[in-house]
């Protein structure tokens, strides 16, 4: 797992990626904020992002920009934030079908009590070992104003890279209740050849 891990060409190759959040507070059905962000990644660990639109309120907007420069921080920490046995305990759970994919279920426990460091679950690809989603709730939570965090991830395989394609959240904030962020990849990220450079 951790060998297909090192081998994603996605860590060596610039690329960016445009992602639509969607924030519902409490257990409303209609967003109260809609955030498109613009993402890019440098190598070997430079994440980026900008809001490039943001609709309805702006507790939404901060939230979005919170889970962002989680994932800013995580790129620019490297290493110390995968999913290998530097960082982690495993525990096999079991085998379960993903879709159509068989997969292995593994509980992981972080090594060190650090932000950006998750408790929870991941499903791991039988035939390739690539991880497909990971459900966790971080160990230290990102900021102050975020009291529980609960992060679910879902990968695939776009333009020959193994990237993350979906990234929802729970998340209680301190004074302010309880938010879900559903986030989308709208569009395939393209590479460093595909994108202009200004």
């Amino acid at each position: 797992m951790e060998r297909t891990g090192e081998q994603n060409p996605a860590l060596s190759q610039p690329h960016g990626s445009t992602r639509e959040y969607k924030v519902f507070r409490g257990d409303d059905s209609k967003p109260m904020s809609d955030v498109t962000t613009q993402i890019t990644f440098t190598p070997p660990n430079v994440k980026t992002f900008k809001i490039t639109d943001a609709q309805g309120s702006a507790t939404g907007k901060k939230i979005v920009s919170a889970i962002l420069e989680q994932e800013v921080a995580s790129a620019k920490e490297g290493h110390q934030r995968d999913i290998s046995r530097a960082n982690y305990n495993f525990v096999f759970l079991h085998e379960q079908n993903f879709g159509v994919v068989p997969e292995y279920v593994l509980h992981i426990i972080p090594k060190r009590k650090e932000k950006g460091l998750l408790l929870g679950d991941i499903w791991v690809d039988t035939k390739t070992y690539r991880v497909r989603q990971i459900i966790g709730v971080p160990l230290k939570t990102p900021s102050f104003w975020v009291k529980d965090l609960h992060i679910t991830v879902q990968f695939a395989e776009v333009n020959q890279m193994w990237l993350p394609v979906s990234v929802d959240a729970i998340a209680t904030l301190r004074f302010l209740g309880t938010y879900t962020l559903s986030g989308l990849d709208l569009a395939p990220p393209v590479t460093a050849s595909n994108m202009s450079n200004h």
